[in-house]
């Protein structure tokens, strides 16, 4: 079995709900990062064997696979494919692992890999009577924004809690205070903002025509704690769990090339040495991360003590934490280096393209090196990359 590769890795600045991308649809979005993506590498677009996006809405404009209809306003030939996948806020981490399995099997040399999320223009849905005609009664109207709608009351009520109360109860549970969470969220708009100022982000970046946003909407350099103290709890009168150390919602796209060894004229990033996945209960989300990471490292022959540094992704700053009390040989200086969705922002189906992106691209950087991309996922699920150059 071959090797996959990340070749190279690009997205755009993250905007923020009714912000600077806002007007920007779904779609155009996919198509500028797959454009992009070909236009820096060079490569013949005939020689992409498919297109697999992740999207976690699908419910407008992104609503017939949003792949496809990227692939075709990008300009990619008509013989290039495409499909849309979903695992929610992991959409394009599945992207990218679909994507390796394609390259490792010798069923694609080429696969374009991502996903996108427009959270501003996500429609409100009407339920649907099952009569046609009905003469009375009036409509659930939902906002596809985010969160869960129309829920199966068959579930467990435990099961069918917002993520914020989940992020409630992993921090009661494993002990985080508000206070470790504000520091964190801090951090990550301190880390974010260095990363900027420094040009970290320049080589991954695309802009987007017309929209004036030079780098993620979200981040504030001036955040502090006395700022963030502030804030109200939004899912528990005596809760931990704010806006400030909550991930925003946000637009944007993400887009990695991923192909076999030799495939490109070029030096690959990375290569994509272990990927696994993990279930937990789903009030329990934020903690699926922890073995999803440790299985990719045991199925990349590695062990914590290898790895370099870790980008996983921020929905809350109790999940995150979390998450580090479970890697306890992971010195949490080396997790999210150069900050995290708290500041960068959280659009759902491209968070994981931009993690596994930022990872490789740092890699390349070092020269050498083993990280881990990791995000957790509501309902209770994980994925995790191992990366190494």
């Amino acid at each position: 079995m071959t090797a996959s590769f990340v070749y190279d890795a690009v997205r755009t600045p993250f905007g923020r709900a009714g912000g600077a991308l806002s007007g920007v649809r779904p779609d155009d979005l996919a198509a500028l990062v797959m454009r992009e993506t070909v236009e820096r590498t060079g490569i013949d677009p005939e020689r992409i064997a498919d297109v697999i996006f992740g999207d976690a809405n699908q419910a407008g404009e992104d609503n017939r696979n949003v792949a496809r209809f990227g692939a075709l306003l990008a300009g990619l030939p008509t013989s290039v494919t495409g499909v849309t996948v979903n695992r929610l806020c992991a959409s394009s981490v599945e992207a990218v692992i679909q994507a390796a399995r394609a390259v490792e099997s010798g069923d694609a040399e080429l696969v374009l890999a991502g996903g996108v999320e427009s959270m501003s223009r996500a429609p409100f849905v009407v339920e649907k009577s099952p009569k046609p005609w009905p003469a009375t009664g009036n409509p659930q109207m939902w906002n596809t924004s985010i969160g869960w709608r129309m829920v199966n009351r068959a579930l467990p009520s435990h099961w069918t809690i917002s993520n914020g109360e989940s992020a409630e109860k992993v921090a009661r549970e494993h002990g985080i205070s508000r206070e470790a969470q504000d520091a964190f969220a801090v951090r990550s708009h301190r880390l974010a903002a260095e990363a900027w100022a420094a040009g970290v982000f320049d080589g991954e970046i695309v802009q987007v025509p017309g929209a004036e946003l030079a780098r993620d909407e979200g981040i504030r350099a001036d955040t502090s704690l006395e700022r963030l103290a502030g804030l109200r709890a939004l899912f528990a009168d005596d809760g931990t769990v704010t806006a400030g150390n909550a991930s925003s919602i946000n637009d944007g796209a993400s887009a990695v090339l991923v192909g076999a060894e030799g495939a490109l004229d070029r030096e690959p990033l990375a290569r994509i040495a272990g990927r696994a996945s993990h279930g937990v209960d789903p009030d329990d989300f934020p903690l699926a991360p922890i073995e999803a990471a440790n299985k990719a490292l045991a199925r990349a022959g590695r062990t914590w003590a290898d790895v370099d540094f870790v980008e996983l992704n921020e929905a809350f700053a109790s999940q995150a934490l979390a998450d580090l009390k479970g890697w306890p040989e992971l010195d949490p200086e080396r997790l999210n280096i150069h900050g995290g969705a708290l500041a960068i922002g959280h659009p759902l189906g491209a968070s994981g393209g931009r993690i596994i992106g930022r990872a490789a691209h740092e890699l390349a950087r070092r020269g050498s090196g083993v990280a881990v991309a990791a995000i957790c996922i509501g309902v209770g699920q994980g994925l995790a990359v191992v990366l190494e150059r």
